[in-house]
């Protein structure tokens, strides 16, 4: 794409982008460049045109440049923060028309009061005639009133402060590990879509570097029954069966540790109908290139982007980082004084949600008197709800001695990245989302405003995470990102956890999780003490008192 298509494409783009409502001021550079790749512009208004790609961000800010200082279609304010070209505002319209209307409003002409009216020339006739109010002429935006001055300060109050971009470039991830998927799905559909020229659009490149997946064909499936509601997650899926939320077979009974299709965990322990939809997995061979590790996100991490002990969490410098702790035990009868103080807390307990479940639940009353209180004196709780247990989870916080003081919302996708469509909760709604209850347990200052503790960074995540489901009740691993960059170092403990939930840094409690594992000598002291009984592993010697 040669650099006048492509200004010809922001410039149609932006005008189409802006009055469609597709997009709105203030937006940066990259989020343009996302919505143009995406942009189909008819043949007349960019004829022959090939879609950007992400490397081109460096050619789009310049073509934004050139176009602030002189585009046919209106004027463009642009701002330059950490790095980033931010389009601050855009008003749609002739140059010239524009600038006579800025003219007008800042001097208008003296009228003639002794005139007389029947000649038609009232100040509303001659604003009318001369395209004052012609919308479409010009498109009148939220910061269009405003002077110079104005739009200036407001520029300066849409970006960040410098504590908040030292803490992003702080915990900024190297790679993302973020691999995009083909609409198509398969790569058959999507070189039958490629092979299929389309008037209305431009030529579609002669290859897909998006990721694809391969329908699985076995000998009860029927095709013609289309995709499976469930995907990876259905109960008949072998894979469902191997998560490492199902707790192995016991030894010596001689079951399969691989289970064929029609016996997944929903039906462990006797024969199910096998699913019949289609089922699929990543389409990829070796020349397709590596896949993105998984778990890419969590090690490539800048080491020391500056030296100012800033977001350090409550240890500073001498944060430690163990290896991961658990405790098998009854959650409703342990004692937690043994535990200790712990700066966060996240809890997913099983909600009596009124519905069938594969695993036990307790009762509201049960919640309430749940000794969350003992473990923290001042720290955060996360709290995950759905359901009829979203209005009880609130409840509960307030009889622990927690403020609400926000909500992170998990949109599910299936397999494919796309929104579920079929839950397997919710009585009137299939229900597409969870909650989780962000609580503060702090002191008040005289005033009675809440102290939120000062070693918690704010302002660095979104509420929203977007993520695939998996085995049931299972959340997605971004939300451990989420608190320990609210949070790094410090204690941290999830109550109701199973095998999968461990992680460093965390001291996990449920009654899945099997011979108990602890690191730090003084926990596992009191436990021994409290319970003399328990068998307890220390630093990977195991200890016992007789």
């Amino acid at each position: 794409m040669t650099d006048d298509e492509l200004s010809l494409l922001v410039s149609t783009g932006l005008r189409t982008f802006l009055t469609s409502g597709r997009i709105s001021t203030p937006l940066t550079s990259m989020d343009l460049l996302l919505a143009l790749i995406s942009f189909r512009p008819s043949t007349s208004a960019a004829p022959g045109l090939t879609m950007p790609r992400l490397t081109d961000l460096p050619r789009v800010e310049k073509v934004l440049e050139a176009l602030s200082s002189n585009w046919d279609h209106g004027s463009i304010l642009l701002s330059h923060e950490g790095g980033e070209l931010h389009i601050t505002d855009v008003q749609l319209g002739s140059p010239r028309v524009l600038e006579t209307i800025n003219h007008r409003k800042r001097k208008r002409a003296p009228i003639d009061e002794d005139a007389d009216s029947a000649a038609g020339n009232t100040p509303d006739e001659i604003s009318s005639s001369n395209g004052e109010n012609d919308s479409s002429i010009f498109m009148n935006t939220p910061l269009g009133n405003l002077s110079k001055d104005l739009k200036e300060v407001y520029a300066i109050l849409q970006k960040s402060t410098a504590k908040g971009r030292l803490l992003a470039e702080r915990f900024r991830s190297l790679n993302g590990g973020f691999e995009p998927i083909c609409t198509y799905i398969t790569k058959v559909d999507c070189a039958k879509s490629r092979s299929e020229p389309d008037p209305s659009n431009p030529p579609n490149p002669p290859f897909c570097n998006l990721l694809h997946f391969r329908p699985l064909i076995r000998p009860h499936t029927d095709p013609g029954l289309g995709h499976c509601s469930y995907l990876n997650t259905c109960y008949s899926e072998p894979t469902y069966s191997q998560s490492p939320s199902i707790t192995p077979f016991p030894p010596g009974t001689g079951a399969r540790v691989s289970l064929p299709s029609g016996l997944g965990a929903g039906g462990r322990g006797k024969e199910k109908a096998p699913c019949r939809y289609l089922h699929f997995e990543i389409d990829w061979d070796e020349k397709d290139g590596p896949l993105a590790p998984i778990d890419a996100w969590r090690t490539q991490r800048l080491k020391r982007p500056f030296k100012i002990e800033l977001g350090m969490g409550p240890n500073g410098r001498d944060m430690q980082m163990l290896p991961p702790q658990w405790i098998n035990c009854d959650l409703r009868r342990f004692d937690y004084s043994v535990l200790g103080k712990f700066h966060v807390i996240m809890a997913d307990p099983p909600w009596d949600i009124h519905m069938s479940l594969p695993y036990g639940t307790m009762t509201d009353d049960e919640m309430r008197a749940m000794p969350i209180p003992t473990l923290q004196d001042e720290g955060l709780l996360f709290l995950w709800v759905t359901g009829r247990a979203m209005e009880v989870g609130r409840e509960c916080l307030r009889v622990w001695g927690y403020t609400r003081v926000d909500e992170v919302v998990w949109v599910k996708t299936n397999q494919l990245q796309r929104v579920i469509r079929t839950g397997r909760t919710g009585h009137w709604l299939n229900h597409t989302k969870e909650h989780m209850l962000v609580g503060v347990k702090t002191r008040t200052d005289a005033a009675g405003n809440l102290i939120f503790p000062s070693w918690a960074n704010r302002g660095l995540d979104t509420d929203i995470i977007v993520s695939e489901v998996r085995e049931t009740s299972r959340k997605p691993d971004e939300v451990y990102g989420l608190i320990e960059r609210m949070c790094p170092g410090g204690r941290k403990i999830e109550i109701f956890g199973r095998k999968h939930n461990t992680r460093p840094g965390w001291l996990t409690l449920g009654n899945q999780l099997g011979q108990d594992q602890i690191y730090e000598e003084d926990l596992a002291a009191r436990i021994k003490a409290r319970y003399p009984e328990r068998f307890v592993s220390v630093s990977g010697q195991a200890m016992i008192t007789r």
